[in-house]
């Protein structure tokens, strides 16, 4: 575990708290839950100096069993081996693979070419599913408040041309060794970089998890 030891309980126990009042029936055990929730956020304020009401209101959101929020990401390849990456605005236009959080009534793999086409103007095939991992395993920063599985696809291009969008401001292919400097670790990891180079290399090799 990367992630402090206070957000790791913190996440915890608003899970307990989230499923606990999605199926709880008696309202002392509701008044219960609901103290939990409220532990869970006063720990996430203390630990990360954001203010105890927006946490709060986060977590007021959530309903229903808790589970791990999906998230995907693509690693497409141009004929030169290069890695095909995007400025990121909402992180300081720092430089990560396209991908985001899935939508519903498609599936993952449709999320993920959906991601590429509109951070990149790039049409691509979904070819193989890379890495299946859990984000607070992997030493992204900053951490999330909720428990995030990362979904690494591979696609190849079948049309499209460069584009910019409202999400990003640059779009590049990059070698393996000339990626930027400044990647948004939020969203990708140097490791992650390094295992999609090598699952490109070799489409036999098998999915990384967890």
């Amino acid at each position: 575990m990367s992630e402090p030891v206070w957000l790791v309980w913190a996440r915890e126990i608003q899970a307990i708290a989230q499923t606990g009042l999605t199926y709880v029936q008696d309202p002392f055990d509701k008044e219960r839950y609901e103290m939990l929730r409220n532990l869970a956020a006063q720990m996430m304020a203390e630990g990360s100096n954001v203010d105890v009401q927006k946490i709060e209101n986060l977590f007021g959101q959530q309903s229903g069993y808790a589970t791990p929020k999906l998230e995907v990401r693509v690693g497409v390849f141009d004929a030169q081996n290069r890695l095909l990456m995007v400025r990121e605005v909402l992180d300081s236009n720092r430089w990560t693979v396209p991908g985001g959080w899935t939508d519903v009534n498609l599936t993952a793999s449709e999320c993920a070419a959906k991601e590429v086409w509109e951070e990149t103007g790039y049409i691509v095939q979904i070819t193989k599913l890379a890495m299946a991992l859990d984000r607070a395993r992997q030493g992204h920063m900053p951490p999330e408040p909720f428990s995030v599985t990362k979904l690494f696809f591979l696609g190849e291009i079948t049309g499209g041309s460069p584009t910019t969008s409202i999400e990003t401001s640059e779009v590049g292919f990059f070698a393996q060794d000339n990626i930027p400097q400044d990647i948004s670790t939020g969203r990708i990891t140097p490791h992650e970089i390094t295992r999609l180079f090598a699952h490109h290399a070799n489409p036999e090799l098998p999915t990384d998890f967890d």
